[in-house]
């Protein structure tokens, strides 16, 4: 049956940054499809914890500064050692920073380089290699944004590092498909979460953005479940670098 395609059971999914919003939201989806989950964050996501081991799926939390690659390895091997082995990676975890490009400093740039992209990569091979060794193949989903696309305003390295998270998204797709491993990402649309809180907040530009989505709400964390469950499914097998828009319409307009 094709519905038996999208079930997780007996997976074990890394989600990075799930302790909130639509890391939270595609944890739950994730879990209620069957997936145990190891997730990681700066601080021990207790409420997602909580809402994980109500589904009946055991949940590890590993607390780890993704900005900084000291803790990659130890990452892949601590979820391994707790939970036998890795199926997905959803890389999720991601800051952004707003200032106006001809005074945006460095410091700005690297903070958010570092988390959104360089740990993309480098937990990605870290997972990949674990992927290998199994020798079952896995699936990597990352998060993109609508400025995979678009140029936006007064976020440089966001735009950036998200154009970025698309290109190796595809690279990583060409050269890990031999493996059995699929390389894909979601570009959630304009979201209800901590980083649209000063444009929500701003009435002017949130009714701009508003007019714009033929949906004509901004996204919700669950708008994601779906997507990352296809993703992380043998339903998705053959679908390898590519970038589904979950966005409402925007990118149609």
């Amino acid at each position: 049956m094709i519905l038996d395609a999208f079930k997780l059971s007996g997976k074990v999914a890394i989600v990075t940054g799930c302790d909130t919003g639509l890391g939270q939201g595609m944890t739950l989806g994730l879990a209620q499809a069957g997936c145990d989950i190891v997730g990681v964050n700066r601080k021990i996501p207790e409420e997602t914890a909580a809402r994980v081991n109500a589904l009946g799926r055991r949940f590890i939390a590993i607390q780890a500064d993704l900005s900084k690659q000291d803790a990659i390895e130890s990452i892949v091997t601590k979820a391994v050692t707790e939970m036998g082995r890795v199926d997905i990676l959803v890389n999720n975890a991601g800051t952004i920073r707003r200032e106006d490009a001809l005074s945006f400093s460095e410091k700005n740039w690297d903070d958010v380089m570092n988390l959104n992209l360089k740990s993309v990569f480098f937990l990605s091979q870290a997972v990949a290699r674990q992927f290998v060794a199994q020798g079952s193949g896995g699936k990597i989903i990352n998060i993109a944004s609508m400025l995979s696309f678009q140029g936006g305003i007064r976020v440089p390295s966001y735009t950036a590092s998200k154009s970025g998270v698309l290109g190796i998204t595809r690279l990583l797709a060409n050269e890990w498909a031999t493996h059995g491993i699929n390389v894909n990402a979601i570009a959630p649309g304009y979201m209800a979460t901590d980083n649209t809180q000063e444009l929500r907040d701003d009435e002017q530009r949130s009714k701009e953005i508003l007019d714009r989505i033929p949906a004509a709400r901004w996204g919700r964390p669950e708008d994601l479940q779906g997507p990352v469950v296809f993703l992380a499914s043998s339903a998705s097998d053959y679908i390898n670098g590519y970038t589904l828009a979950v966005d409402g319409g925007w990118l149609a307009r």
